[in-house]
């Protein structure tokens, strides 16, 4: 089952993890490279967010912190893509991103490139609370990191 975005009623509810190391099936699963721009971002956890992935664009917007978040996409065509990333000059990063299936999830890797190079993170999304309270991380995962600024896309990008 692959899940490629927030559940139905808008609800993002995800945990993100350090990795101890890369798995093994990471060779032959799809990866993809992600550059991802941040129009705006406030300390109340408010973010609107451009991303290319492979050729597909998206704007973004999320509300919330944690696990749990309200978040609305709206796919963009290249050139309206194109008009709207000047506006997140200085606010960017890019990542290679892998998806693993895992026991009815996809487990999402991202390796970060450019002045990030080394953080390696994952990002398991869940279709309810409580599978996503019940998730037991293979043996491969390090700390969890859900809802630590440090960690945050938006925090990385700004940096």
């Amino acid at each position: 089952m692959q899940n490629n975005g927030p559940p139905a009623n808008n609800r993002e509810i995800e945990r993100k993890f350090l990795l101890k190391r890369l798995p093994d099936k990471l060779k032959g699963s799809r990866c993809y490279i992600i550059e991802q721009g941040y129009l705006a971002s406030e300390s109340a956890g408010r973010q609107v967010r451009l991303r290319k992935k492979g050729k597909a664009a998206t704007l973004t917007f999320k509300v919330g912190r944690g696990s749990h978040r309200e978040e609305r996409e709206i796919r963009l065509s290249p050139k309206q893509f194109a008009a709207l990333w000047p506006g997140t000059a200085g606010r960017r990063l890019r990542k290679v991103r892998c998806e693993i299936p895992w026991k009815n999830l996809v487990i999402e890797i991202d390796i970060y490139q450019g002045r990030h190079a080394g953080l390696v993170v994952a990002e398991v999304e869940f279709p309810g609370r409580v599978s996503c309270r019940k998730f037991k991380p293979p043996s491969w995962f390090g700390r969890e990191v859900t809802g630590e600024k440090r960690y945050s896309n938006v925090r990385l990008a700004n940096e």
